[in-house]
């Protein structure tokens, strides 16, 4: 049976009302005005508007919150600072980016070569052309202006090198930071963190093998933590070494693989302080457990006798566990003696072999040194003013600058006549005749306590370092020996000459040779601070 149709109902649709809107005369005048920019063609796109709001918007955030404005001003110097970063494309010896133009200039390779390297991707086992010569023992200088080099080849200056290292303060990296022992003080890059940023840094002196014989580290080790502190520079620990006798490297590399903690790990110091041959005593120390390290060895930086050997960061692979080393350009510092002498002259301020004292006067002598003046090459003049007649001047540094002796009175005469002579450096008449002369005067007076120890050292930025003795000629009168010793205490005056703008730095002595161990005097320290203090080790 058939279901019945269904049937469709259409009701009627009622419309309601429009709903009832208010009028505003000032809506309506707006609604009557042309846009202020123009309508059809003339018309802002949606593009213009929204760059009009944003600009508009970041000009409010300048006025409302200069906070936010300076946060996105470090921003953009950060980003602009990591761009700076080098490319891959360098020297592995000295860093230099690779170029295939200038014969001359650093980072040169053959055209030919070049395109072979590129082709089979190994730019980055490609020597220089000047890495070359310095491999063979040519000076072959590249840095000039402030704190570069007054002679040689200039292809770059000291302030595009620091510049270069501007990047590391916004990297998260670890610092291991390098202070050459001979010149503590002249290379111990006071503003360091202006380049470390925040980042932890390790201490390393390097040189402790050039140190006199039987010096007790024990000694050095608590005097440069002494001299760290005093400088107010938290660091996470102190290690003495040598890249030559591998003293002290072991300690090194067990640190950096404890803090490193998967970061980059850049090695930083001033031009010459030995940065590339401490990376070098590092991969050779490495090698017998880590087989990237031994890897490494092969493409290592160049080490040579010219300050600014490395004109780039060199990426070096030589960690297991993540993580890059890096060697750095030396920092190059105007008041360093480097900075002043030709570049002809440099391999004379480098001690190739351990210090020895080289006192004036000598035991077997009965001169006194007031009244005269004595010349450290052509670099130093030192005038005893006022001196007891026991005082003794004990020099350390290269053997290559002879010491001269000669009375004040006729000092200048001999300066001038000597320079470029019998007192170098400068060598030969040629540099003489433009050299800076020793215009750098100070005035020292130095006050002492104690008879049985160094009143303080004189370091020559650059140099090497002057041990001051009051009473350190053995007299061969006991009575008046004693008398000297009971009085205990006066003043000395010297004043010293070195060339503009050298520094002179007055430090408490370093404990250097076997009788150092007995006058000096470790710091007598709560455990509060004992536990603050950096640790030292070698």
């Amino acid at each position: 049976m058939a279901a019945p149709p269904l049937l469709s109902l259409s009701l009627p649709t009622t419309r309601l009302p429009p709903k009832a809107s208010s009028f505003s005369p000032a809506r309506a005048a707006s609604s009557a005005q042309p846009p202020p920019d123009g309508a059809g063609p003339a018309a802002p796109s949606r593009g213009d508007r929204f760059l009009g709001t944003q600009l508009a918007a970041e000009a409010a955030a300048r006025v409302l919150a200069p906070e936010d404005a300076e946060r996105r001003r470090r921003r953009r110097e950060k980003r602009k600072a990591l761009a700076r970063k080098p490319s891959a494309a360098a020297c592995y010896g000295c860093g230099a980016p690779l170029q295939t133009a200038e014969e001359a200039a650093p980072g040169y390779v053959h055209p030919a070569t070049y395109d072979l390297k590129k082709r089979h991707h190994q730019l980055r086992t490609v020597l220089c052309g000047r890495c070359k010569l310095l491999s063979h023992g040519h000076m072959v200088t590249a840095v000039g202006g402030h704190g570069g080099y007054p002679g040689g080849k200039q292809f770059v200056s000291a302030e595009q090198l620091r510049d270069k290292l501007s990047y590391l303060r916004h990297q998260k990296a670890l610092i291991v930071k390098l202070v050459d022992i001979v010149d503590f003080n002249g290379s111990f890059l006071a503003r360091v963190r202006d380049f470390a940023g925040a980042n932890p840094i390790i201490l390393v002196i390097t040189k402790v093998d050039l140190l006199p014989r039987d010096t007790d580290l024990n000694c050095i080790g608590d005097w440069v933590v002494e001299a760290v502190v005093k400088k107010k520079l938290n660091v996470l620990s102190v290690h003495l070494t040598s890249s030559k006798s591998l003293v002290g490297i072991t300690g090194v590399i067990s640190e950096i693989q404890q803090e490193k903690k998967g970061r980059d790990v850049y090695i930083l110091g001033s031009a010459n302080v030995g940065k590339s041959a401490f990376i070098s005593a590092m991969l050779r120390t490495m090698a017998y457990k880590d087989p990237v390290a031994a890897a490494a060895q092969k493409y290592k930086p160049i080490q040579s006798a010219v300050p600014g050997t490395t004109l780039g960061p060199i990426q070096i692979e030589a960690f297991l566990g993540g993580g890059k080393l890096y060697d750095t350009p030396g920092v190059h510092l105007h008041h360093r003696q480097a900075a002043v002498i030709h570049a002809d002259d440099l391999p004379s301020l480098a001690p190739q072999s351990r210090l020895r004292a080289r006192c004036f006067p000598a035991n077997d002598t009965d001169v006194g040194l007031s009244g005269n003046s004595l010349f450290w090459g052509g670099l130093v003049r030192i005038d005893v003013v006022k001196a007891l007649p026991r005082t003794r001047l004990t020099f350390y540094g290269p053997k290559k600058l002879k010491i001269n002796m000669v009375p004040t009175a006729e000092a200048d005469e001999f300066y001038e006549r000597e320079v470029g002579v019998t007192l170098t450096p400068p060598a030969g008449k040629e540099k003489a005749e433009g050299w800076v002369g020793l215009q750098g005067v100070r005035e020292l007076q130095i006050k002492y306590e104690e008879s049985d120890r160094p009143a303080c050292d004189i370091a020559i930025s650059g140099l090497g370092w002057i041990a001051v003795e009051p009473l350190g000629v053995p007299s061969s009168n006991p009575d008046e020996s004693a008398e000297e010793e009971d009085n205990g205490s006066g003043e000395l005056h010297l004043g010293v000459h070195v060339p503009k703008p050298v520094e002179i730095f007055v430090r408490p002595p370093l404990p250097v040779g076997k009788e150092a161990s007995q006058w000096y005097r470790y710091q007598e320290l709560t455990e509060e601070e004992e536990e603050l203090r950096p640790k030292w080790h070698y």
